[in-house]
């Protein structure tokens, strides 16, 4: 069972219908119920409403049509951090987003890169945990993501360095039952680069493209500041990233 969703009515209406948009299941053109029907479906105010449909508008996902209601234009193509899809993780107990799906899920204990190597205070070429998998959605690769974990894991969690999809939960999630060790702080990093040959490669995209790719890291870490993962999102190209919040007066 998922946990309870604390976010104030206007955002859940918002995130419901967004959902529906990003996953295709409502298409450009079709027009969203009335205020007063959503108002009376949500069981909220009219004003609850049209806060949630600006959002919607804002994020130019709707727009308003004089005289006739507020219709669907298109979607964005979204890319989740790992520290977001931890939180959807903790609430519905699935990494994908709305009318996603991951492909090609191989782990491993390998050596560690030097920049995994720097993140972890280890020397380059120690062991470690490295997963990979490939998250798609309608409109192609949203990302590939591959998660570092300390190689000391692989014994209470052996399940971790098979190729294969966890179950049960995400991987910091099989950490903290068989070890305790909870994840009580993340660092998210975002950057954008020119694609290499091996982001191409790992995007399923044509060797000698010139790209501009999101790259989003994930620091989590438990109550002695100890390192439990680092994860690196490989962004395809065209992938957005945004963020709303409420600013309190």
């Amino acid at each position: 069972m998922s946990r309870a969703d604390n976010r104030p009515p206007y955002a859940r209406i918002a995130g419901h219908y967004r959902d529906l948009i990003e996953s295709g299941a409502l298409s450009p053109g079709t027009l969203l119920p009335s205020i007063k029907s959503l108002s009376e479906e949500w069981s909220v105010s009219t004003a609850t409403v049209e806060k949630a449909l600006r959002v919607l508008k804002d994020e130019r996902l709707v727009s308003g049509i004089h005289g006739i209601g507020t219709e669907v234009t298109g979607a964005r193509v979204p890319i989740s951090s790992g520290a977001e899809r931890h939180d959807r993780s903790n609430r519905t107990q699935s990494s994908w987003g709305v009318g996603e799906k991951s492909s090609g899920h191989t782990a491993g204990v390998v050596p560690a890169p030097a920049d995994v190597a720097g993140v972890f205070g280890i020397a380059p070429g120690s062991d470690v945990i490295r997963r990979s998998r490939v998250y798609r959605d309608v409109h192609g690769i949203v990302s590939h993501s591959t998660s570092w974990i300390p190689a000391t894991f692989a014994q209470a969690v052996p399940e971790l360095a098979r190729s294969e999809r966890l179950k049960g939960g995400l991987s910091l999630d099989l950490i903290a039952r068989a070890t305790g060790r909870e994840v009580v702080q993340r660092v998210d990093e975002e950057a954008a680069r020119i694609a290499t040959s091996d982001d191409l490669e790992l995007l399923e995209l044509e060797a000698g493209t010139v790209a501009a790719i999101l790259v989003l890291t994930a620091r989590f870490l438990d109550a002695d500041g100890q390192l439990l993962e680092y994860g690196v999102d490989l962004g395809a190209p065209g992938r957005t990233r945004r963020t709303t919040s409420d600013v309190l007066r």
